[in-house]
């Protein structure tokens, strides 16, 4: 329990706010979820019940209810020893999510472009100063910059208008936020030179002036690019 990933998973814990007595489970199951979605924790991560009803000032009972969720989404799992750590990935299944995700969020991004109101133009542009300030940032925070990357690609999805794809996006989300982290934490430099700045960019300007399928193009573009790389570690059992 002292290990690497235990100690990185209660720093990732550090940031979760306490709670008020209200809807406990569901609101430690939405937490837990933001910290899934946006790379907070990664793959073989453990999480202590007791570790995470701390952080977030509940007793352990809302927190398994919580993880008992996650669990069945396939977002968690209990190891034989019955700790509850994030799902290994293997490199086929990364692969396949990757391919399903350029699909997906393509097309959303292609919406996003025909159907952004100024209000959705003021949180992209937000997101996305927001991400660049942490790339260019000496000595950036690898854990921040993926939850920013979250934040901007959903609030270019946001901006498509279609809520179910919004939720189908999100469960991929959910699967792969853990494994996309390995990118920056492998390389932190990457923030500034892997392109993901540059995909962003292109994508953004794309989206304000109504191009669609440039829109489409660039996020293609970002998520291949990561998918690549991450492959490229090795650090994915092969099956």
């Amino acid at each position: 329990m002292s290990s690497p990933e235990m100690s990185r998973s209660t720093a990732a814990l550090a940031d979760l706010p306490q709670l008020e007595h209200r809807t406990l489970a569901v609101t430690v199951h939405a937490h837990l979820r933001s910290l899934l979605v946006s790379g907070r924790v990664a793959p073989g991560e453990r999480l202590s019940l007791r570790a995470v009803g701390q952080a977030l000032g509940v007793s352990v009972m809302p927190v398994r209810e919580a993880v008992h969720r996650l669990v069945a989404d396939g977002a968690l799992e209990v190891a034989p020893n019955r700790v509850v750590q994030v799902p290994v990935m293997t490199a086929p299944i990364f692969r396949q999510i990757s391919e399903v995700r350029i699909e997906m969020e393509g097309f959303a991004a292609q919406c996003a472009a025909e159907r952004r109101t100024p209000e959705h133009l003021a949180r992209i542009g937000a997101a996305e100063a927001a991400f660049q300030a942490e790339a260019v940032r000496r000595g950036p925070d690898p854990g921040r910059a993926v939850a920013l990357n979250q934040e901007l690609h959903s609030a270019i999805y946001a901006a498509a208008g279609l809520p179910v794809l919004e939720e189908l996006i999100d469960r991929l989300w959910l699967k792969v936020g853990p494994v996309l982290n390995l990118d920056l934490r492998a390389n932190p430099d990457r923030l500034a030179s892997g392109g993901a700045v540059g995909f962003h960019a292109r994508a953004v300007r794309a989206v304000r002036e109504r191009n669609g399928a440039a829109a489409r193009a660039a996020v293609a573009e970002d998520i291949g690019n990561a998918r690549d790389f991450i492959l490229a570690l090795g650090g994915l059992p092969p099956e």
